[in-house]
């Protein structure tokens, strides 16, 4: 018998309380609208930020999918669409919390300035499956340019997805999967 909580449901705009009922470890699924944007995407709304500049959306309440999607092949709307490396945005995130996105989704590991960050400005941070670009892709319905089109795959997106599946890393409690997911599983040598 499977005991684990069913996977929770996120859409954008999310509020606060929502994020509270999440837990480290658990299963998410996103519907709705949310943003796709990598390095160069975010390199640029910091810039705006910082000269008092308003984005190209509004981030309050937002989730942002680390992602550049490949061109799409004949008769789809994106191609694969698998998280890129979030370690690679650390430096720029603080700035768009601060400015109101609640969810980010990438993989791998946030440094502890981004973990402190996450607390302060009460987000979470989500894992999608690297190498699952293909099945990733089949989540997305609808596919916006939204800024920079001339950033190719880095562009800022508006992308509609239907079930995009995650897995909660970093919670508002401070948990931490990976972190807490080896530590249960590591026996001690004799």
């Amino acid at each position: 018998m499977d005991l684990s909580p069913p996977p929770a449901t996120l859409a954008a705009p999310v509020d606060l309380d929502k994020l509270k009922s999440l837990a480290t470890g658990q299963e998410a699924l996103i519907d709705g609208q949310i943003y796709a944007a990598r390095d160069q995407a975010h390199r640029l709304l910091v810039d705006l930020i910082k000269a008092g500049q308003k984005l190209p959306f509004d981030p309050q309440g937002q989730i942002i999918y680390y992602v550049g999607p490949s061109p799409p092949p004949p008769g789809q709307i994106i191609g694969a669409a698998g998280p890129t490396t979030s370690g690679r945005m650390d430096h720029l995130t603080e700035p768009l919390l601060a400015q109101g996105i609640k969810v980010m989704v990438g993989k791998g590991r946030r440094s502890p300035e981004v973990k402190a960050a996450m607390l302060k400005y009460g987000a979470i941070y989500l894992a999608a499956v690297g190498g699952a670009g293909a099945i990733y892709s089949g989540c997305v319905t609808a596919v916006e340019t939204i800024a920079w089109p001339e950033l190719g795959p880095e562009a800022l997106l508006r992308l509609t997805v239907k079930a995009l599946p995650a897995i909660v890393i970093n919670d508002l409690a401070g948990g931490d999967l990976y972190d807490s997911g080896p530590a249960q599983w590591r026996m001690e040598v004799k």
